[in-house]
């Protein structure tokens, strides 16, 4: 059976779907010994030879995905010039490379999935797919209802987007500081933190929580769980 060539290369734990979407379109990748860059190029896997780094791609690892919850210290890409840590190496798994879906900024803990399976990548990743992120941020000063009102409708960043509407709860004050909950379901670069920013409320700590219908539960900082079969389709059905 024929599935494109960056879903396959994402099934066979070279990264995500966007990311063997970019290596294809560097002119990284060989089929039958010829170059491709055409995005919308199939292949069959029981008889075409895809070579990536000098390597033919087989497709050995079982399809596997973790819930972490970060912590504070870790990025979330392959590549950091300042030579930080990166979340991959919380995940220990004999014989299974698994890559981080989306990102968390550096200071930002909670939860963040890591899978091998691109077609969840791609689906959790996708902008045309809104799932819902719900974090828990505390903010610097009393937050007013007229913050938490703009927060709901959208704010205008620094480069001139509006947000989307956000949903915003504000779950205490304490020592002249505030803690809200806020769900959205964009991915912009640090968005939360830049929303708060937007309204005059600095972020101190921020945690992620939720994605969709998993929550961070009881998972402690730095450790991970697998999810099961039923919680991987349950997240392959949203959006």
């Amino acid at each position: 059976m024929e599935e494109r060539l960056q879903k396959y290369m994402a099934e066979c734990g070279v990264g995500s779907r966007r990311r063997c979407e970019e290596i294809i379109k560097e002119g990284r990748v060989k089929v039958n010994g010829a170059t491709v860059t055409e995005m919308g190029f199939k292949v069959d896997p029981g008889k075409d030879i895809v070579e990536y780094a000098g390597k033919v791609l087989k497709n050995t690892q079982p399809a596997t995905t973790v819930l972490l919850n970060k912590p504070a210290g870790f990025v979330t890409t392959a590549r950091d010039q300042f030579g930080r840590p990166d979340v991959t190496q919380l995940v220990r798994m004999n014989g299974v490379r698994l890559y981080p879906v989306g990102r968390l900024d550096y200071q930002t803990t909670g939860l963040l999935l890591l899978t091998n399976d691109g077609e969840l990548a791609y689906k959790l990743t996708h902008p045309a797919h809104q799932i819902d992120k719900v974090y828990r941020a505390l903010v610097r000063g009393e937050i007013k209802l007229e913050a938490i009102r703009r927060l709901e409708e959208g704010v205008t960043l620094e480069e001139g987007v509006v947000t989307s509407p956000a949903k915003v709860k504000l779950l205490g004050i304490k020592g002249g500081n505030s803690t809200i909950e806020i769900t959205i379901h964009e991915g912009r670069n640090h968005q939360v933190r830049r929303m708060a920013e937007a309204v005059g409320y600095p972020v101190l700590r921020l945690r992620r929580i939720q994605e969709g219908p998993l929550k961070l539960g009881n998972v402690k900082e730095g450790e991970y769980r697998v999810l099961s079969d039923k919680e991987v389709e349950a997240l392959k059905k949203l959006g």
